[in-house]
C-alpha cells in the first residue's frame, strides 16, 4: 500500500474493500475494476470504489451489470451518472450518485439524481457520501417516491 494513504478518507460506513492502490505522479491511485484503469483517489472516488466493491461483494450485483461514469444526454448537455446498475436484460434499473464524505446529502443531491432519471427512467435511485446511504424507490406510473429503509440485494430487485 502506498505510503501516502494517510490522506485518504478512512472512516466510511461501508465494509472494508480489497482495493488495489499505488503511488502515482499526482498522488494515490486506485484501480477501477469496471473501467479497467488507474484513477487518482479523490474523496468521491474513494466512496465510489468502496460502494462498487460493496455492491459486488455483499449485495450480489454481478460485475458485468455495473457501469461507472455512464454518459447520458440531458437537455442537449452531456452528463455522467456516477454508477448505473443493469438488470439481467441489460436495462438500467438503478442510478447511484456519490459525494465526498464531507458533503451533506440534501435536496440538491436528490434533485441531481432525479434529473438523471428523466433520461434513464429507473425504479431505484441511490445516493451515498460513504457515511450515509439512501435508496429511493421510484414509481413513475403513480408519480411517487418511497425512501427505503435498506438497500435491497440484487436478486430481490431483479426478478
Amino acid at each position: 500500500m502506498p505510503s501516502s494513504t494517510q490522506n485518504l478518507p478512512s472512516q466510511l460506513n461501508l465494509p472494508a474493500a480489497d482495493l488495489s492502490l499505488r503511488s502515482g505522479a499526482n498522488g494515490v491511485e486506485v484501480y477501477d475494476v469496471l473501467r479497467q484503469k488507474w484513477l487518482l483517489v479523490t474523496p468521491e472516488e474513494w466512496v465510489r470504489q468502496h460502494f462498487v466493491h460493496f455492491l459486488m461483494s455483499h449485495m450480489g450485483v454481478p460485475r458485468g451489470m455495473i457501469a461507472n461514469e455512464m454518459g447520458i444526454r440531458l437537455n442537449d448537455m452531456s452528463r455522467r451518472c456516477d454508477t448505473v446498475v443493469f438488470d439481467r436484460s441489460l436495462k438500467p434499473f438503478m442510478i447511484i450518485e456519490y459525494k465526498a464524505p464531507g458533503v451533506r446529502i440534501d435536496r440538491k443531491v436528490i434533485d441531481q439524481i432525479m434529473r438523471y432519471n428523466i433520461v434513464l427512467k429507473v425504479p431505484y435511485l441511490v445516493v451515498s457520501n460513504g457515511l450515509h446511504h439512501y435508496c429511493i424507490k421510484v414509481d413513475a406510473e403513480e408519480g411517487k417516491c418511497e425512501l427505503l429503509t435498506r438497500l435491497p440485494r440484487y436478486e430481490e430487485l431483479v426478478l
